[in-house]
């Protein structure tokens, strides 16, 4: 159903990748059948920035972030909850993107069972709550996004006639729930979707 974004789309940098993943699917394989939506909300993090995770060097914690492009990157949070990014630039260059938010339209129920809300807005409208709707957890730190074979991927949106990134919809503006590089302009979101997190 889904043609994955090749490799080569991963391999400009975070600040570039972030927009145009805008629109396109983040697809979850499960022994139950597929979950995800479409990505809504990103944030760019790069090599030069202090609020990246590899900003001082490689890690057990952070080397799939080392690349190759085009795999997930997916870290703990106080202690308790997941967020994925997706790996951009050359091998040997840390950046990545953070997907921040998604309009569930796929496998409601399945991410209801994980992620148990009255409210459809709060299912995945932040980078927490989608990876607890998707089932993410460490166990998919360094999956292949370009394989719909894969456990996680990220699916073309088909019906877009030309990139997003050129929607005049796009807001571009500050990261929020980060301490250093706060101004840096990294955040990007589809401006009136209901599911964008809240800091916006």
């Amino acid at each position: 159903m889904f043609e994955p974004l090749p490799r080569s789309f991963y391999r400009a940098s975070a600040r570039d990748v972030a927009p145009k993943l805008l629109g396109h699917w983040l697809v979850r394989n499960t022994p139950k059948g597929q979950c995800g939506g479409v990505i809504v909300e990103t944030e760019a993090y790069l090599a030069d920035d202090p609020a990246c995770h590899a900003f001082r060097g490689k890690t057990r914690r952070n080397q799939s972030m080392w690349g190759p492009p085009g795999v997930a990157y997916v870290y703990l949070i106080y202690g308790y909850h997941h967020c994925v990014n997706t790996v951009c630039c050359p091998e040997g260059i840390a950046e990545a993107v953070l997907i921040r938010a998604l309009e569930p339209m796929i496998g409601e129920t399945l991410m209801r069972e994980n992620r148990p809300v009255l409210d459809l807005r709060e299912l995945t409208n932040g980078p927490a709550k989608l990876c607890a709707a998707l089932d993410i957890d460490r166990t998919l730190d360094g999956a292949f996004l370009c394989d719909s074979n894969s456990p996680l991927f990220i699916g073309r949106n088909r019906e877009s006639t030309k990139p997003i990134v050129s929607n005049p919809s796009i807001i571009t503006t500050k990261r929020v729930g980060i301490s250093k590089a706060v101004d840096l302009p990294l955040r990007f979101y589809l401006n009136g979707n209901r599911h964008v997190s809240k800091g916006n």
